[in-house]
């Protein structure tokens, strides 16, 4: 069976997440620091090969009045971008707050709040956990 990835993209960072092959659990993977489209790309596509990848779910960052705002329409269009270099298809889940929830997840478990990476990392597998617990409600 094929994983899914989960990412959180930023502007500096791209939080990604791995799925299991159950599609059951969201563990963090890596943080990628951004760079050209390019080697952003090749480094994803890096991933997905490694990783057997199926498919992306890519946080959307919706404003509290669910509507796309500046940075939703920059993320949905480098996601664009991203599918169609690399051939993985990508689905967009509400990432509202996983970032907030990311950083008190990690406070609690006494990791460091303040370390950018793990909490991108760590919002990312909360999207791809939502996600995929949507998908065993829905079956």
């Amino acid at each position: 069976m094929h994983r899914i990835l989960g990412l959180d993209v930023g502007e500096k960072r791209i939080g990604v997440a791995l799925g299991d092959e159950s599609h059951t659990l969201a563990h963090p993977l890596s943080t990628l620091k951004r760079a050209s489209k390019k080697e952003d790309f090749a480094r994803l596509a890096a991933l997905c090969g490694e990783h057997q990848i199926e498919k992306i779910v890519c946080g959307l960052p919706r404003t509290l009045r669910n509507e796309e705002g500046p940075q939703a329409r920059r993320v949905r269009r480098y996601a664009e971008e991203l599918s169609a270099a690399i051939l993985v298809p990508i689905e967009f889940w509400d990432e509202r707050f996983s970032s907030i929830d990311a950083e008190e997840r990690l406070a609690a478990a006494s990791r460091k709040p303040r370390d950018k990476g793990a909490i991108d990392a760590a919002a990312a597998a909360i999207i791809l956990q939502e996600y995929l617990d949507s998908m065993t409600n829905d079956q």
